[in-house]
């Protein structure tokens, strides 16, 4: 059964805010059918697949969950827009794999920080960079410390140390940032007023980031995809 249609087909009415029933009327079938297909209790055929991709807009591969673009589209590293424009990566085919994420990386991290200053938090803004930054700094002290000819004095903490710590650190940051976007104040730091936070849909973020809207769902589908290997 395919689970990301069921999910597909609730969000995409939920965020053009139509009611189940409306939408059933629409389709021509019962409410009580759409209700099955969105909760995933009942799988449609093709031909309602068509219908409801035309009902919404998109397309039977975004539907389906076989695409992170609403159109379908299938995006390269040469679609995705450079985060600084005046900077233009040599792609070559050994280099591919490398300029390919770093742009969704980059690209998505705009999203992101454009996002924390709707949320005025200095708690919130801290939080993240700490975490985003202990991650960099953690993956490139594996890369370092892999060439034992590499002076370890280069770091400060002990290698026995860092990785412990470095977790405990980002863990430490995960919660602060949980407790501030979830209206809890800790030890002198601020959260978040609910009337702060945006809403965020498919539509409004394609609309406010359309240079970065495909770097943001394709990583959010890459990083789905290694999460549902660990839970099989």
């Amino acid at each position: 059964m395919n689970t990301d249609f069921a999910r597909i087909m609730a969000l995409l009415r939920k965020e053009k805010k139509i009611s189940q029933k409306q939408a059933a009327a629409d389709l021509g079938i019962s409410q009580g059918l759409l209700s099955h297909y969105e909760k995933g209790k009942r799988e449609c055929g093709l031909d309602f697949v068509v219908k409801a991709a035309d009902y919404y807009g998109v397309s039977c591969d975004y539907l389906l969950g076989r695409s992170p673009e609403p159109q379908g589209n299938v995006i390269t590293v040469s679609d995705l827009p450079d985060e600084d424009p005046s900077h233009r990566d040599k792609v070559t085919p050994g280099t591919m794999m490398i300029a390919f994420n770093k742009k969704l990386v980059m690209n998505s991290l705009n999203v992101l920080f454009s996002l924390l200053g709707k949320l005025h938090s200095a708690t919130v803004i801290k939080e993240i960079s700490s975490y985003l930054m202990l991650a960099v700094y953690k993956c490139f002290r594996y890369i370092y410390s892999s060439n034992p000819k590499n002076d370890q004095n280069f770091f400060t903490i002990d290698h026995t140390f860092a990785k412990s710590g470095c977790d405990a650190a980002m863990s430490l940051a995960e919660a602060k940032l949980n407790a501030a976007l979830n209206g809890v104040v800790t030890n002198g730091e601020d959260a978040v007023s609910e009337d702060s936070i945006p809403e965020i849909t498919t539509q409004s973020l394609s609309e406010e980031f359309p240079q970065y809207y495909s770097s943001t769902v394709n990583l959010i589908k890459n990083s789905e995809a290694r999460i549902k290997e660990i839970s099989g």
